[in-house]
């Protein structure tokens, strides 16, 4: 373990959260592995800066109105100072007394991920829209993925940094970040927790932002590895109007142009594939030169 050599900053965004934010700030003034702790209010329109204001070893970033929350950690991101950040909600959902098990596997893992654990207080929705996206995060990546959306994670410093363009500026930068550090060969643990229900009601939109998160999720499958895309449904096209074509040769003895558009249009995807992969694979090589 190497997180005694290392500093460690705290970066919490944060939107109307005056209820609980002066709470979860004083249990993380606790925890004696934390350096630094910065909060970045989103364009608030409540007192949640005048509760940050309170603590003065807090360091405070506001933006002037609400740009989103994957802005608000990219902003606390640029502004740290320490070797390891920590992402954590400030809603109470993530116990600042589980930083230190998270930080104790900083060393072999470059991210240690909170997963949340089937006693969590979570609605039944939520939980099954976070299994869909971790089982197609999981076909993605390669690796098992169990809590996809947790916001609640403990990473290198100078890789956060690296990734940085590829976050969106809503709720999706857990899914981001989780995608980038496996594709990129880097080391990821999930370590499991009880979330506690949160304070207040959720900023998330179900259908809104469930949507942005498959289209998160398949923007950075293109971007990774194409083909896991692209094959499925050229395997699709290919075998559906190959098929078709024979039967109507079959049983009715003509050629099917239907068939052979659906098959070549299979094809052609197929062919996109694998230049795309091949544009990713360059990408690759020349992100690590």
């Amino acid at each position: 373990m190497l997180i005694n050599a290392m500093r460690v900053s705290v970066v919490i965004p944060a939107y109307n959260e005056e209820a609980v934010i002066g709470v979860v700030l004083t249990a993380l003034k606790a925890v004696n592995e934390v350096d630094e702790i910065i909060v970045v209010d989103d364009g608030s329109n409540d007192r949640t800066v005048e509760v940050v204001a309170s603590f003065p070893e807090v360091r405070l970033i506001c933006h002037p109105y609400n740009i989103g929350n994957g802005a608000a950690v990219k902003s606390g991101i640029r502004a740290v100072t320490g070797d390891v950040v920590v992402l954590m909600d400030g809603d109470g959902q993530h116990p600042p007394q589980e930083i230190p098990k998270l930080l104790q596997h900083i060393g072999p893992y470059d991210m240690v991920v909170g997963a949340r654990s089937a006693l969590s207080q979570a609605a039944r929705h939520r939980s099954l829209a976070n299994w869909v996206f971790s089982s197609y995060a999981s076909y993605i990546v390669g690796y098992r993925v169990p809590d996809l959306t947790s916001g609640f994670r403990a990473l290198r410093a100078p890789i956060a940094r690296s990734f940085l363009y590829l976050l969106p500026n809503g709720f999706s930068h857990p899914t981001t970040l989780t995608i980038a550090f496996f594709r990129a060969g880097y080391a990821v643990k999930y370590l499991p927790f009880v979330s506690p229900a949160r304070v207040g009601t959720s900023k998330i939109r179900p259908l809104q932002d469930g949507f942005r998160f498959l289209l998160t999720l398949t923007r950075l499958a293109v971007l990774f590895v194409p083909l896991k895309i692209f094959l499925p449904v050229s395997l699709l096209l290919t075998l559906s109007g190959g098929g078709y074509v024979l039967a109507n040769l079959a049983l009715e003895r003509r050629f099917s142009g239907f068939g052979g558009l659906i098959f070549t249009i299979g094809v052609f995807i197929f062919m996109l594939g694998l230049v795309s992969e091949q544009i990713a694979m360059l990408r690759l090589v020349n992100s690590e030169r």
